[in-house]
């Protein structure tokens, strides 16, 4: 499979806000808050063409009961995928390339609030954001055909920046 990143794409927040109002209904009153997350949802970094969308919802189990209707939008579902207390979805556009991933989690859990601390910190430190960019270039260069490749090479990087995120939003949040 080759691997690719593509400078930023304003594009990226439209698909993100049209798919919002395609699933937003499937979750229903479980639903707590869909938010965009990865490197589509950060100015001015490369990023694999791919929108990740996080939903908060009040009740896990119950997402369980809405699979057939996120089959029905198009998504393979793909049950936990190696997160406990994940849901994990992902869709594919007519050519069979990955357009969309969707992570459920119960709202306020850990994976969340990393998700969530990781973007925010990225988009409030520009050169942070740089560097990270630029290790995907790299990576790409270093592993063209190897996504398991390009995953491990962004590992420690992104480790040690959501460690460093969680410190920042803790502070953020007790300064307001």
């Amino acid at each position: 499979m080759k691997v690719e990143v593509l400078p930023h794409n304003p594009i990226w927040r439209s698909k993100f806000e049209d798919e919002a109002k395609l699933i937003a209904p499937v979750f229903g009153d479980n639903l707590v808050a869909i938010h965009h997350i990865g490197s589509t949802a950060i100015p001015h970094i490369y990023a694999k063409p791919i929108i990740d969308i996080l939903v908060e919802v009040k009740d896990i189990i119950k997402v369980d009961e809405q699979s057939s209707a996120m089959t029905a939008l198009g998504y393979a579902v793909m049950g936990e995928f190696g997160i406990p207390g994940r849901r994990y979805f992902r869709k594919d556009d007519a050519t069979g390339k990955r357009t969309h991933h969707v992570h459920t989690f119960e709202v306020c859990t850990p994976e969340v609030k990393r998700h969530l601390a990781f973007r925010d910190y990225m988009i409030a430190h520009p050169e942070i954001a740089q560097k990270y960019s630029e290790l995907k270039r790299q990576l790409v260069q270093q592993y063209p055909n190897d996504i398991n490749g390009y995953m491990d090479g962004k590992d420690g990087f992104i480790k040690e920046m959501e460690k460093t995120a969680l410190i920042w939003k803790t502070l953020s949040d007790s300064d307001s």
